[in-house]
């Protein structure tokens, strides 16, 4: 079993199944992915060296499912039938947050790589009265402000819904 990353800077030690999940629903939405070992392969291409039993309980946790493609190959996909796809923050932040910080009304969130994008969307869909908006890359999201002082606000709502423990006051940035 691999060591688990040890980088955040909130919790220690990373565990590896959120990342390794995230790797999955990016393959799943870049690539067609036929079959378990294929998906395997790629994993194992990325760093992931996946047992098929974890990744059955992978796909089986995630929801995912085959459908024909165009041509009839069963490739496997996020279910279609999803009332509301929406990814909601108390889903998304437990396994892929890893800090934030932040200068006056900017805040920088850093995730998990492939984390960054919907967590800015859950974000966005909550439309907190203080954030006028969000950029995202692949594990860093912008946040921008209304003011510079919701900035620590902001920063302990994300934290809270994370599960991170709040140990006061942060250093200013």
């Amino acid at each position: 079993m691999p060591e688990p990353a040890t980088d955040h800077p909130h919790r220690d030690p990373v565990p590896i199944k959120p990342q390794r999940q995230a790797a999955i629903l990016r393959l799943i939405h870049s690539e067609r992915i036929t079959s378990q070992e294929v998906l395997r392969e790629f994993l194992a291409a990325q760093g992931f060296d996946v047992a098929q039993a974890t990744l059955s309980r992978d796909i089986r946790q995630l929801g995912l499912v085959k459908v024909p493609d165009d041509d009839g190959t069963p490739i496997y996909t996020v279910p279609a039938d999803v009332v509301d796809p929406t990814p909601t923050l108390p889903r998304l932040l437990p396994p892929l947050y890893l800090g934030a910080d932040g200068v006056g009304n900017l805040l920088v969130i850093r995730t998990l790589t492939g984390g960054a994008q919907p967590i800015a969307v859950a974000i966005d869909y909550e439309e907190w009265e203080e954030v006028v908006g969000t950029i995202a890359g692949d594990d860093t999201i912008l946040l921008i402000l209304r003011k510079a002082s919701q900035r620590e606000l902001v920063v302990r709502r994300i934290e809270e819904i994370a599960g991170v423990e709040w140990a006061g006051e942060r250093p200013e940035s």
